[in-house]
């Protein structure tokens, strides 16, 4: 018997198509994913539903939130099987995190996307659907959180990213690789999630600031902090997690004022730990008060003290 698959567009590139006059890609006003339909239904039955419209940089958090409650409300009052969300490539990955940290659905949601238009040759968006519901309407997918599914891969939306400006496997999860992959005939997981984070929001009002760390970085971007209204900063230190020792007030400045300061490294593996005793080190910043982020890239990380800040005690 076919699953009940509903499918949510966001818009993206994988919902656009070249203008053949200017070159330029450009949104569409009718999604051309829909003229594909039949080719995706002998798989699921499929429900459509379009959320907005967005190139993917215009999405927000405040989208984000609104497409999290759409998938809640048709969840509780309708019954689906999996869910399919297509979503532009640039903020795919922070999309994805945002949903794994504010739902907690036990049927399998997936979003996919294109990194190539409709009508452009090799275009792969309605391949990469395809695969995304066949993963949704896979049993071993469910409780295994909100996955990204693009180029014949499966990863988890609190590890993958998106690493080359172009190419189709442009999505990988560094350090730990996809959970599973699609063929022809099947759906193969060979790792699923250890531990999962759920945070209820209903608003989105708080802002949290992200910097990456540079040589020579000082304190006025973070002394601006507190004037500019924001409640939270994350930052992508050096390294292990290291920091420029003339940045060392401006944290200090932060914490005194109670807002947190989270620590990631710029780095793609590895994690940052308190090793280093020097002035800016990881192991001084700790006993300041700065909070270690394992594993999570800055703009992961920046989401979850965002929903960690917005959560409904």
């Amino acid at each position: 018997m076919k699953k009940n698959i509903l499918l949510i567009h966001t818009g993206g590139t994988i919902s656009m198509q070249m203008n053949t006059q200017t070159g330029g890609v450009i949104l569409s006003p009718a999604n051309p994913l829909s003229l594909e339909i039949d080719k995706i239904q002998q798989f699921a039955n499929i429900t459509e539903f379009e959320v907005f419209n967005l190139p993917s940089p215009h999405v927000t958090p405040e989208k984000m939130n609104h497409l999290k409650n759409v998938l809640l409300n048709h969840t509780e009052n309708t019954t689906f099987d999996g869910i399919v969300i297509t979503h532009g490539t640039d903020t795919l990955e922070e999309t994805a995190y945002f949903l794994e940290l504010s739902t907690n659905l036990s049927i399998p949601v997936v979003i996919t996307g294109a990194m190539r238009s409709s009508n452009e040759i090799g275009a792969d968006g309605v391949y990469n659907l395809m695969s995304a519901v066949r993963v949704a309407a896979s049993e071993e997918a469910v409780d295994k959180g909100v996955l990204v599914v693009l180029n014949d891969e499966i990863h988890t939306a609190t590890n993958v990213t998106k690493t080359h400006s172009s190419s189709v496997a442009t999505f990988q999860s560094p350090q730990y690789g996809p959970i599973g992959i699609v063929t022809k005939s099947a759906i193969h997981f060979h790792h699923a999630p250890i531990t999962r984070f759920h945070y209820p929001v209903k608003h989105i009002d708080k802002k949290v600031a992200m910097f990456k760390i540079y040589a020579g970085m000082e304190s006025d971007l973070l002394h601006s902090i507190i004037n500019l209204g924001y409640h939270g900063v994350v930052l992508e230190g050096l390294g292990q997690g290291n920091v420029p020792p003339a940045m060392i007030p401006g944290i200090q400045n932060l914490l005194d004022v109670n807002i947190p300061v989270i620590l990631v490294s710029r780095c793609f593996n590895g994690i940052a730990q308190d090793i280093y005793a020097y002035e800016g080190g990881g192991k001084m910043l700790k006993d300041l008060g700065v909070r270690f982020e394992h594993g999570l890239s800055g703009q992961k990380a920046r989401l979850k003290l965002l929903l960690e800040l917005c959560a409904i005690n």
